[in-house]
């Protein structure tokens, strides 16, 4: 299941501040169409609010589409749908099956995985401040050097998986 772990973790984007992965990405990796995982959503909508499931903006669904370089995502004719960590899990409530319970499984582990990357991005970041404010500037150019490496570039895409 590596391979798909490698999938998984390329398809989650950071969109309004939240670690999101596409209807249409989780379709083809549930081997289902869009249009029923949207339909099994909707007939459970109780099941999935704001938090769990939302609707990308139309300059949204564009950047997205500009920024991951592709230039259709088949011509659909609707905003595509985002869903939280919370929401991929409902969805396992929603879809059955084993490839949806596999699938389910290796998708939280992404999550986890890309929140422990993060906890100890920030970890290295509290370490350096510490040793910055221990030592005289004589090592300054050399903080400023770690500090650059460890910040994203200027036109960093929002997606946050691994590449």
């Amino acid at each position: 299941m590596d391979s798909i772990q490698k999938v998984i973790e390329n398809k989650i984007y950071l969109i309004r501040g939240h670690k999101v992965m596409l209807a249409k990405d989780l379709a083809e990796l549930y081997d289902v169409q869009t249009r029923s995982l949207n339909q099994a959503v909707k007939r459970n909508s109780n099941r999935f609010p704001e938090d769990f499931m939302f609707q990308l903006t139309k300059e949204e669904s564009e950047n997205l589409r500009s920024q991951t370089v592709i230039s259709s995502w088949g011509g659909t004719r609707y905003l595509p749908y985002a869903f939280t960590e919370q929401g991929v899990a409902m969805l396992s409530s929603v879809l059955r099956g084993k490839r949806a319970v596999q699938v389910n499984i290796e998708i939280m582990r992404a999550f986890v995985r890309l929140r422990e990357l993060m906890l100890t991005h920030r970890d290295l970041a509290a370490k350096l401040r510490e040793l910055e404010q221990k030592y005289d500037s004589q090592f300054r150019l050399v903080f400023e050097a770690i500090r650059e490496l460890m910040e994203p570039a200027p036109t960093e895409k929002e997606r946050i998986g691994f590449q």
